[in-house]
């Protein structure tokens, strides 16, 4: 069985081994790296960032102490840094310096230069470590991720009947008070086939949606018509649940707060789409605003739609068409034989409502069998035809 390719939550199920230079790529682009990191580590790095920078010229300026004399305590010896007898002293000073404290017991005095350049240096590192980390951390809580959580795609996709066409629906929303500008939805259809070779290898196709420039203040239903240009046309009920493949869907859209872009995403596997369904309203119109029912966003109904593929139905369809158009009777035939004609037409018109919607394998257990009387020979195409009694054809469409 293939597995996912893309979670229900967004999140690629996807691992790269064995990645060459792959340390070097994250040091290279060290603030993506920051943002992209998560936050437990993220407030790691933060702290070791401050406190060993601390630590390192603590060293330094303890070193610089010790050279010069300025441990031995001598009265006479003017020190480097005042008040810094040992580690300790060094490192305060270092942390009062990097900080801008100043608690004023601790300072630098003009006896040694080393002292000096050391301090300026701290402090530019200082000021490079705080760019970074700030910085990252507001980017990491701007991020584009939390506000794609709050976009949500339906469970089940549906395959049911839209005027008369056979189409794959399935809803976004949007349930935060602020909603984006504008957004694009796109979907692809991904399956492993076989090239030339042997070798398995993945094929993306797009599936064109009626209503892909979507602004989502309400719930909204998308469809993509199931036609000749889709890679479904060919499938029936069964056949698409027993397929292989994944039907990948992104939303791209502009937040209306922040004006950022940002992207969600899901997926739906054959187990997730439900034939002859169809999405519950979830929009009531009351007198002085439109109310948003959020409890019907996944519930559906279970409706009436043909088991049969978008090709084969089609292809009845024109059958269909073509027959209406044949030119009626030559004068001269009997009246019996126009009654029967007549009355055999109206079957087929009544016959063909049942025949579009059902194959010949979906008979109904109540299906009522035409009489023996009726030439069924008269029928172009016996081999299909389903009759049903008018009750059974009523409740069906």
């Amino acid at each position: 069985m293939q597995k996912r390719f893309l979670q229900k939550d967004g999140s690629c199920n996807v691992y790269f081994k064995h990645i060459f230079g792959e340390w070097e790529s994250y040091v290279a682009d060290i603030f993506t790296t920051l943002v992209d990191i998560k936050w437990r580590h993220m407030f790691v790095i933060f702290s070791l960032s401050y406190i060993l920078s601390w630590l390192f010229f603590g060293l330094v300026f303890w070193l610089i102490a010790f050279q010069h004399g300025d441990l031995s305590q001598d009265e006479e010896i003017t020190p480097c840094v005042g008040s810094v007898h040992s580690f300790t002293g060094a490192f305060l000073f270092s942390l009062e310096t990097q900080t801008t404290i100043g608690y004023g017991s601790r300072c630098v005095t003009e006896e040694c230069s080393a002292a000096i350049l050391t301090v300026i240096l701290q402090s530019v590192l200082g000021c490079i470590i705080d760019t970074f980390i700030i910085g990252a951390a507001l980017a990491k809580m701007a991020t584009a991720r939390k506000r794609a959580q709050t976009i949500r795609f339906s469970y089940y996709a549906t395959v049911g009947l839209r005027d008369g066409k056979l189409c794959l629906m399935w809803r976004v929303g949007d349930f935060r008070p602020n909603h984006m500008v504008e957004g694009t939805v796109r979907a692809q259809l991904l399956r492993y086939v076989k090239d030339r070779v042997g070798r398995m290898v993945l094929e993306y196709k797009d599936l064109k949606l009626l209503n892909d420039q979507i602004i989502v203040a309400t719930p909204v239903t998308i469809v993509h018509e199931i036609n000749q240009d889709s890679p479904l046309y060919d499938l029936d009920r069964k056949t698409l649940a027993k397929d292989n493949f994944e039907i990948l869907v992104t939303f791209v859209y502009t937040g209306d707060s922040t004006g950022t872009s940002h992207q969600s995403r899901s997926s739906y596997v054959p187990r997730e789409i439900l034939w002859g369904h169809r999405f519950n309203d979830v929009l009531q119109m009351k007198k002085k605003y439109y109310k948003v029912n959020c409890l019907q966003f996944e519930e559906t109904t279970e409706v009436y739609a043909p088991y049969c593929s978008a090709k084969h139905l089609d292809r009845k369809q024109q059958e269909y068409t073509a027959f209406e158009k044949t030119p009626d009777e030559e004068p001269g035939t009997s009246s019996s034989s126009s009654s029967s004609s007549s009355s055999t037409s109206g079957i087929r018109v009544r016959s063909f409502s049942a025949d579009a919607l059902i194959t010949n394998s979906e008979v109904s257990e109540g299906s009522v069998k035409v009489s023996n009387q009726i030439n069924t020979m008269d029928l172009p195409y016996e081999s299909t035809l389903v009759t049903l009694s008018r009750i059974s054809m009523e409740s069906q469409i």
